[in-house]
């Protein structure tokens, strides 16, 4: 991954400060998760704090503005699409620290507007243009935004 231009870094910045509420949520997620053994490290290619091995759910991750719950050890680990996971193709598998980094982006865009827009395109489903857009990146590198 080629890293991010200078001129981006101040763009960054302040899509972290306007997703903060949603940082916050994940942040209190993730501090829930260290009392039950769940380890954090940051993530500079991610943009995000990451707890690791988090306890709770189907396994996985979910992303929170700049905060990733993984149920795993390493983020760097392959996973199919959604689409495939949907039986519409079958498509080769994606790495998931890529599709949850696509999140990240995409929360640095909408910040607090995120979780609404995102439940109402569809929630956690192959019909959820986030999801796509989340699975292209992955794939092809490129193409984060619906």
């Amino acid at each position: 991954m080629i890293p991010a231009p200078r001129w981006l870094r101040p763009l960054q910045l302040l899509g972290a400060v306007w997703t903060s509420p949603n940082t916050l949520i994940g942040l209190a997620a993730g501090a829930v998760g260290l009392l039950a053994g769940a380890r954090a490290r940051w993530s500079r290619r991610d943009c995000a704090l990451v707890f690791h091995h988090w306890p709770w759910g189907p396994g996985g991750a979910i992303t929170l503005g700049n905060v990733i719950l993984h149920t795993g050890g390493d983020l760097k680990v392959a996973c199919h699409t959604y689409a495939h996971r949907a039986g519409h193709g079958v498509e080769p598998t994606i790495q998931l620290d890529d599709h949850e980094r696509a999140h990240v982006y995409q929360y640095l865009v909408l910040g607090p507007l995120y979780l609404p827009v995102y439940l109402l395109c569809g929630g956690v489903s192959v019909r959820n243009p986030f999801e796509r857009a989340a699975d292209h990146y992955a794939r092809f590198g490129h193409g984060w935004w619906p």
